[in-house]
């Protein structure tokens, strides 16, 4: 028997595993491919996503490798949301491939001991009270796998959900959408951007070697799974234009719709989803891998905190609740981006509102950190108001006796932070009965001298801030919420640098 199995090896399932892996959970991964396919479906992490990553030390080589750009995605307004001064370390979007994204983090979770097998489809689940037993199909026949918790990362088409019988509500697909990853006989002839037609438009982006081509498909079949060939994509393409590009040596063809379904249930039983698994949506605002690295941050230390047993019996629950109502918003903006794309006369009035706040500075940060996620703010369970609570804790520069770090180095073991910012050493025996699964650090903060201590989640939320001198009222609430009951008899260990290799191996 494993802890976790984890099916589909996208960027949510193998965030996961390393999530999982750095929590010491045994988690195997099943791929139904034998080898991740030769096309990239995206290029965009945003400012959001990066974040995260920069909490466990992932953002560093993947920021160096791509390329930036100081404004958001946004569909529907002419202007440009810029990301200057919104609520982030990562002021921009990131192009890089989606499959360089899904090579590092593979290469993540293999490091820290995770089992990916490739070639291994999921077939059935069986799930009791204790336990989950999967089903799994491989070339050298079938074989069965129990596990602890199964969590489906496998898609749109999710056959966990199917097989879990989670209900997936939403609106089907009315629009639909060709991509091709092609070449142009005549490069000069389809320039980069938006070129219209009398029948609409097509919009291409220049990649190494090729481009990708988007635009409407004019005359979709009854089945929008049937395959897209180069002829159809030529046809529509010089439809929409009016006039013949000739296309050639197709990488990719694909179509989409602007389906928006969510899951009833992220948690049921003992079968998890994460990633479009939970959540379909127009593509608007390129979102959708940067919406599941987000999933699988938020479930990975609760998930692994309730396999080992020491998670407050809500813990687990509280990844459906938290995420749900993301996945909600992720929905809504999307869809609205598409309305205000096809906008026309009768809504011309809203789009001239919107372009307008848009236009005001305060009005453009306020859409910008929206439509990526960085105006995300979990519900605490808490009386106080803060403005930082729910929210990602500021990367806040520290000193200790060990010298300067930041709130993200203390974070990248996974655990739970206490700073411990009063200068006397008080906090740590106020929370010694979390010392095994809370880092309680004494540190200073000269730019925030206002700051006595603040505890922080292992995925980067402020749980609990105190800015008084009130004898840290509030503070066991919090610890006993997010970590469970203090450990009986305890030991008080305060961390007064950056975790040490110690730290991190016993996290693992």
């Amino acid at each position: 028997m494993t802890d976790v199995v984890i099916v589909g090896a996208g960027p949510a399932g193998l965030l996961l595993a390393g999530e999982l892996r750095l929590a010491g959970i045994d988690t195997v991964v099943l791929e139904r491919h034998a080898r991740r396919p030769d096309f990239c479906r995206g290029f965009n992490l945003n400012s959001r996503a990066l974040d995260l990553l920069a909490r466990r030390g992932l953002a560093e080589q993947l920021v160096a490798e791509g390329w930036q750009a100081p404004q958001a995605a946004f569909s529907g307004l002419p202007v440009t949301l810029g990301l200057a001064g919104t609520h982030t370390d990562h002021p921009y979007s990131l192009g890089i491939p989606q499959t360089r994204v899904e090579d590092f983090l593979e290469d993540h979770a293999l490091g820290l001991g995770a089992d990916i097998r490739r070639g291994h489809e999921f077939q059935a689940l069986n799930q009791d009270a204790d336990s989950v037993t999967v089903t799994v199909a491989t070339s050298d026949g079938d074989y069965r796998l129990r596990a602890a918790y199964l969590v489906g990362c496998d898609g749109g088409r999710s056959t966990v959900r199917k097989h879990a019988g989670i209900d997936f509500p939403g609106t089907a697909s009315t629009r639909f959408t060709l991509l091709g990853d092609v070449e142009l006989a005549e490069p000069e002839a389809l320039p980069y951007g938006v070129t219209t037609g009398p029948r609409g438009a097509v919009f291409v982006i220049p990649r190494p070697g090729y481009v990708r081509i988007v635009t409407a498909d004019l005359n979709p079949p009854a089945d929008q799974d049937a395959p897209v060939g180069l002829d159809l994509l030529q046809a529509t393409v010089d439809e929409v234009l009016g006039r013949h590009v000739e296309l050639r040596a197709p990488r990719w063809l694909t179509r989409f719709g602007d389906a928006a379904r969510q899951a009833a249930a992220y948690v049921r039983g003992r079968v998890v989803l994460a990633g479009d698994a939970a959540h379909i949506h127009p593509p608007a605002g390129a979102i959708g891998v940067n919406v599941a690295l987000d999933d699988a941050f938020n479930l990975g230390w609760k998930l692994a905190a309730t396999v080992r047993g020491d998670a407050p019996a809500h813990l687990l629950d509280s990844y459906h609740s938290e995420r749900h109502e993301a996945g909600a918003h992720v929905l809504a903006n999307t869809q609205a981006q598409v309305l205000l794309s096809e906008a026309g006369e009768r809504l011309g009035p809203l789009t001239d509102l919107l372009t307008r706040v848009a236009g005001h500075p305060a009005g453009n940060r306020a859409f910008a950190e929206t439509i990526t996620g960085l105006d995300t703010r979990y519900d605490m369970h808490s009386d106080a108001d803060h403005p930082w609570l729910g929210r990602l804790a500021p990367n806040l520069t520290l000193d200790t006796r060990a010298g300067r770090t930041d709130l993200a180095t203390l974070l990248t073991a996974g655990r739970g932070v206490l700073l411990d910012l009063t200068g006397a050493a008080v906090v740590g025996e106020a929370a010694a009965g979390w010392a095994d699964r809370v880092d309680i650090v004494e540190a200073s903060c000269p730019a925030r001298p206002e700051l006595r201590a603040v505890l922080v989640r292992p995925d980067g939320h402020t749980a609990w801030v105190d800015t008084t001198d009130h004898n840290f009222d509030g503070l066991g609430q919090a610890l006993h919420h997010w970590h469970g009951p203090a450990a009986h008899p305890v030991t008080t260990t305060s961390t007064t640098a950056t975790p040490s290799a110690a730290t991190v191996a016993r996290s693992r």
